[in-house]
Order: structure tokens, then C-alpha cells, then sequence
């Protein structure tokens, strides 16, 4: 999750964002885009693992929740064991990815077997909302200026099947504007 600029909107979005993973975290979870770590407030610092792109953020999320464990995202260390978490969870980063299938392939490596993926996004029908809201501070302007690519049902579960995954979970949420996917390895 985006975690340095926000809109006015913006910590009303997030609650909304981590009440819709909420049922789905299990087990070891890894937060991928994890901005400043909101979502360890959900799971045990034993069971949890922070990773994200810029170094400002993690360093927040380790001042703020010091006893979970928290990544760069070319520290190899959060790599090291494959098919180590039960839930990978990234909400509201994969919009900022312009190749959802690369995306979900990378992370498919890290997933437990029976494991599942947690992701929301925008719908691409509210882009137009967003792209306003932003302009306006409703929603972060930062955020905005970032989104690369939107997805819908049918695009996640192509990108989904690039990556040997199904969506086994959709769920519109915040009107339909955003999306919440779960994922999970295609039965052999």
C-alpha cells in the first residue's frame, strides 16, 4: 500500500482495504507493498513479514511496529525460503504494476502450496473517480500519478493463469470502485 502521500480519503480507503483481507490472512503472512506496515496490526510479529520498494516506508513501518520484521524489497533475506507463507497479501499495489502476470509470477515462488493470495485494486470503471479524486486531494495525488495498469475480473483471473494461480475469491467492495481477489495454486 502506498504509504507516503495521502488524500483526504485516504485512511478511510485503508480501513476498508485491511477489513476486506482481514478474513483471508492465515498462517505466515508476507504484506508485499506493505508501506508502513498497517497491516501488522492484524497478525503476530512471529507470523509476519513486511516488504516494500521504498526505503522511507520501511523505515516508518520498523519505527512503528518494531518487533515485526520488515524488508527492502531487493533484501534477499524475505526470499530465502520458498513456499514459506500461507497468505501473500498486497493491497492496492498490484494497479501500480504494468504486467500483472509478471507480478503475480513473482510472488507465486514464496507462496505456501495450499497458500493463498489477498490482493485489492481499484476497478478500472472508477479510474476516471480516482484520477479526479486525486486532483482534488480527495484521494492521494502520489498514489495516482504511480497507477500503471487496472484489472477487472476477467484480466486478474488471465494474469492468475499466467502465473499457475485461479481466483478462488472475488469480491467488489466501496461500491464496486474497489476489488478484493483471492488466489490460489491451480490444482495439479
Amino acid at each position: 500500500m502506498a504509504g507516503q502521500v495521502k488524500g483526504l480519503l485516504s485512511p478511510f480507503l485503508l480501513k476498508r482495504r485491511l477489513a476486506a483481507a482481514r478474513p483471508h490472512l492465515n498462517g505466515r503472512v508476507l504484506d508485499f507493498g506493505c508501506g508502513t506496515g498497517d497491516l501488522a496490526e492484524l497478525v503476530s510479529n512471529d507470523n509476519y513479514v513486511g516488504v516494500d520498494l521504498n526505503p522511507d516506508v520501511i523505515a516508518e513501518a520498523r519505527r512503528r511496529y518494531g518487533k515485526h520484521a520488515f524488508f527492502e524489497i531487493n533484501d534477499a533475506t524475505w526470499r530465502s525460503r520458498p513456499n514459506s507463507f500461507d497468505t501473500i497479501v498486497s493491497l492496492a499495489v498490484i494497479e501500480h504494476v504494468s504486467d500483472h502476470g509478471a507480478f503475480l509470477r513473482e510472488l507465486t515462488p514464496c507462496l505456501a502450496t495450499d497458500g493463498r493470495i489477498v490482493l485489492t485494486t481499484p476497478h478500472p470503471h472508477f479510474e476516471w473517480v480516482h484520477n479526479v479524486g486525486a486532483l482534488l486531494g480527495i484521494f492521494s495525488r502520489h498514489a495516482a500519478q504511480e497507477h500503471a495498469a487496472f484489472s477487472d475480473c476477467k484480466a486478474m483471473k488471465k494474469a492468475a493463469c499466467s502465473a499457475d494461480l485461479e481466483v478462488i475469491l472475488y469480491r467488489p467492495f466501496l461500491g464496486g470502485a474497489n476489488q478484493l481477489f483471492v488466489l490460489a495454486r491451480k490444482p495439479i
